[in-house]
């Protein structure tokens, strides 16, 4: 598989996925079908608890792999099983093509599996001379297409029936009809044949039962139990992540992969292997069976205690189902053999940084992978490590390490910040940018951009600072970089709500950026200097609260921060209570103010809203903004996938602006068909990318913070 050498050559094929119609479609269907499948599969399980199970079984496996191996193989070799360890992907290909030749093996058939994909073993087996015919439909297809899968679970997803009609007429050198049902029965004539003639089966499993010596595979068409069934020589391929001590613990993986993977209770076929079974064909009578653990830099990421954690992966595709960029451009441009989030991260230890360096940049951070993941792993922190760790190793770019110098100097940022609010005279009116440089401006053409504000935030705050006799609540308020010096109206608009309610709102003028850019583009020191900065300046101990109305800035003050200084001693402290402190704007404003109705004036309009990634999944924050604009007399009309990203992510819409487009685009077209006024959302960055669409197209609805609208209404 070919991979663009650099984010310009990248972005040219990101753009010839976009144009493919028939794509953008068939994932838009499955993203919508999907959520309810998974839904209504998992409705009435403890899901939490569930994944949080799998993930300290997967863990424990992870620490004990050489002693489960050791246990395992001498349960599977009492049973007349000879297994393998391999090291590295080419021992694991020489192990696999040895039993073939020592057996006089012509033909092979090979039910799916990704760590065959992983050691690209099917060029291996080709290049010694074998014949191997994978027999998962998708999978035969996309062999016969000669390319890589496009998902984990489904991988001609991509395809449409025409396409797949015009390569079997090809291969059959017969027209083929335009059905699907038709088209499957084709398949199934091609292949029985196969089964028949083969000499070897190659399969990979989903677990190796320690207990029992068994493995399991999970499929739904039934192709694995053929090809572990019929020829006489059966290989099983697995990574030792698959290690798993009992069957109970197993059975628990059982539960959440298929729903997981396509939303089904359980797959069509779970077969168990337990030794070696009957077999005619075999000179004993008995089935010859071998099995391959692939080491590969699993052992080794046990080891690591940020990146262990990718080992619980069960491999059930759904961080590719839920991510909005997949959904755009699909796998082959979201993924090098590996699918999805789990695929940035894992193609960067299986197959090095430069077939890495690029996906990881195409992460927009709207947090969906995992909150979706079966095992509970933190994707985006690890995506985003290994974009700091890949910058690292070749060199940081000249905008990344410009923007880090400027963010640890807040002095600097700022006056930086009142100068462009100068220079920016002759191109800005009416609030926005009309006329961008071309360095600036270049395709940035979908949405306009705001102009910075006449006055920031921290110059208004000395004259519109109240004064709140007796407080319940001490509040430190935090704007952000974007509030401050973009939109300090939202500001102004939460005091006007919030001071009146007993909360003594105080402004620490030190405060700078949260710092979450220099995170997206992978400057982690730089991230520290401006995490200390922020807590110097909101020194926990003076607050109850520190409150922002940015979910971005929340979900990193309160997560973020701990990642950053969590294990340094002189700060796990002081960051801790800071993060105990954080609380986003609605969050506060409904459950610890407690506004009721009786606070706000009727009959506000129309609303519909867009649910920040960072508040709905980073702070896990879903009833109060919607609660609160019922409370506050509007006429709140749900939008469909309201929860899904903007296309924002901060500097992600600079860098892949094509990508950022489409989502924008898809956002407020289900916004505007609710036939709402407005359009409320908590988050500056999405304000900025959603009300500089609508501008863009000259749309009548309007967007606003939920701190404007909620001013707006409050008595």
């Amino acid at each position: 598989m070919q991979t663009a050498k650099d984010l310009k050559e990248y972005r040219a094929e990101l753009r010839e996925a976009l144009d493919n119609e028939f794509l953008r479609q068939a994932m838009d269907k499955f993203a919508v079908a999907y959520r309810g499948s998974r839904a209504k599969a998992f409705a009435g399980m403890d899901l939490k608890g569930l994944i949080a199970d799998v993930a300290q079984a997967k863990d424990g496996a992870a620490q004990r792999m050489d002693e489960l191996l050791a246990e395992f193989t001498a349960k599977a070799e009492a049973a007349g099983v000879k297994v393998h360890m391999a090291r590295t992907a080419l021992e694991a290909n020489e192990i696999i093509a040895a039993i073939a030749k020592e057996n006089g093996v012509k033909k092979i058939v090979k039910s799916k599996s990704m760590t065959a994909e992983e050691i690209h073993l099917n060029d291996h087996l080709e290049g010694q001379g074998y014949e191997v015919t994978e027999t998962d439909l998708g999978e035969w297809i996309i062999q016969l297409r000669h390319e890589g899968p496009t998902h984990m679970v489904m991988p001609a997803i991509h395809l449409s029936r025409y396409q797949v009609a015009d390569l079997f007429s090809e291969v059959t050198k017969q027209k083929q009809e335009v059905d699907i049902e038709k088209l499957v029965k084709v398949a199934r004539r091609e292949l029985r044949p196969r089964y028949i003639e083969a000499d070897m089966g190659v399969s990979g499993a989903n677990m190796a039962v320690v207990e029992t010596g068994a493995i399991g595979i999970v499929t739904n068409e039934g192709n694995a139990r053929l090809v572990t069934t019929l020829p006489r020589v059966h290989v099983a391929l697995m990574g030792l992540d698959k290690l798993t001590p009992t069957l109970a613990e197993g059975l628990r993986v059982l539960r959440v992969l298929p729903r997981n993977a396509t939303g089904q209770a359980i797959s069509s076929y779970v077969t168990w292997i337990n030794g070696r079974n009957e077999c005619a064909a075999s000179p004993d009578g008995k089935k010859i069976m071998h099995i391959v653990f692939l080491d590969n830099g699993r052992s080794a990421l046990a080891r690591d205690p940020l990146f262990s954690q990718v080992l619980r992966c069960v491999r059930c595709g759904a961080c590719a189902n839920v991510c909005p960029v997949y959904r755009l451009v699909g796998g082959h441009r979201y993924g090098h053999i590996y699918i999805g989030a789990i695929g940035l991260i894992l193609t960067y230890f299986f197959h090095g940084r430069d077939k890495a360096k690029n996906l990881v940049q195409n992460c927009i951070n709207c947090g969906a992978c995992k909150a979706v993941c079966a095992a509970g792993i933190d994707l985006p922190t690890l995506i985003k490590e290994i974009h700091a760790r890949i910058l690292d190793e070749e060199g940081h770019s000249a905008p990344s390490t410009l923007l880090a110098a400027v963010l640890k100097n807040r002095k600097l940022f700022h006056s930086l910040l009142r100068t462009a609010k100068l220079a920016q005279k002759p191109v800005a009116s009416g609030g926005y940018i009309r006329h961008l440089p071309m360095l600036l401006a270049k395709d940035q053409g979908f949405r306009a951009l705001p102009a910075i504000a006449a006055k920031p935030f921290r110059d208004l705050w000395p004259r519109i600072r109240p004064e709140v006799k007796s407080p319940r609540y001490r509040v430190g308020l935090f704007s952000g970089c974007v509030q401050d010096f973009v939109y300090p109206e939202q500001c102004v608009a939460a005091v006007n709500v919030v001071a009146g309610k007993g909360a003594a709102l105080d402004f620490p003028m030190d405060q700078s950026c949260c710092g979450l850019p220099v995170v997206m583009m992978g400057e982690i020191a730089a991230a520290r200097d401006v995490a200390k900065q922020n807590i110097r300046a909101l020194d926990p101990g003076k607050y109850d609260y520190i409150l922002t109305l940015c979910a971005s800035c929340a979900s990193h003050l309160k997560h973020g921060y701990l990642k950053l200084l969590g294990d340094d001693p002189a700060w796990a402290v002081k960051v801790r209570q800071f993060a105990d402190k954080v609380i986003d704007f609605s969050s506060f404003v409904h459950d610890v103010l407690k506004l009721t109705p009786e606070d706000f004036r009727k009959d506000g309009g129309s609303v519909t809203y867009h649910a920040p990634c960072h508040l709905c999944r980073g702070l896990g924050v879903k009833d109060a903004p919607r609660d609160l604009m019922r409370d506050a007399g509007l006429d709140y009309k749900p939008s469909e996938e309201e929860e899904v990203c903007c296309g924002f992510g901060g500097t992600f819409s600079m860098k892949f602006p094509e990508l950022s487009a489409e989502l924008l685009a898809k956002k407020l077209a289900h916004a505007e068909a609710t036939g709402a006024q407005t359009l409320v959302t908590d988050c500056p960055g999405c304000v900025m990318q959603l009300r500089g669409g609508l501008e863009k197209k000259g749309s009548s609805m309007r967007v606003k913070h939920m701190a404007e609208i909620l001013a707006q209404q409050i008595k």
